[in-house]
Parts: C-alpha cells; sequence; structure tokens
C-alpha cells in the first residue's frame, strides 16, 4: 500500500507536542496565567500527552514497515 495515515499524524502530533512542552517550560514561572486552569501548567501537560502519542504512532509505523520487509538475513541466494 501507499502512505500509512499514522505516519503524518504522528509527524504532526510530535511536532505540535515538543512545541507546546517547550512553551510550558518557558512559560511555568508565570502564575497569573495558569490562574484560569487552577495553577496546572495545562500547556506543560497537554505538550507531553500529545508528544507520546505522536510518539506512539510513529513506532507503530516503524514496526509495520519492518513486519512488511520480514527477516534481514546474510545468506548469498544464487
Amino acid at each position: 500500500m501507499g502512505i500509512d495515515i499514522k505516519f503524518p499524524i504522528g509527524l504532526m502530533f510530535s511536532i505540535l507536542g515538543v512545541l507546546l512542552t517547550i512553551y510550558g517550560i518557558f512559560t511555568n514561572s508565570d502564575p497569573t496565567l495558569y490562574v484560569r486552569s487552577l495553577g496546572v501548567n495545562i500547556n506543560l501537560w497537554s505538550g507531553i500527552g500529545m508528544l507520546i502519542f505522536g510518539l506512539i504512532m510513529l513506532l507503530l509505523v516503524y514496526l509495520a514497515r519492518v513486519k512488511k520487509a520480514g527477516p534481514v538475513t546474510t545468506e548469498n541466494k544464487k
């Protein structure tokens, strides 16, 4: 088959998760920003969740490609 839909989804969630996690780390010292979320750094936690989901999707794509390729043999077939 062609492209697996898990690859672009995993890539998108991974990139956005990294960006949101970095933003959450740099804004962690501003308590007024997180008053509406009861003091929880929602940017950091949602970024980590998105990053984990994206990496799981990319792992599933990798495992599917490895399974499709089959085992690697070193024999010379004549």
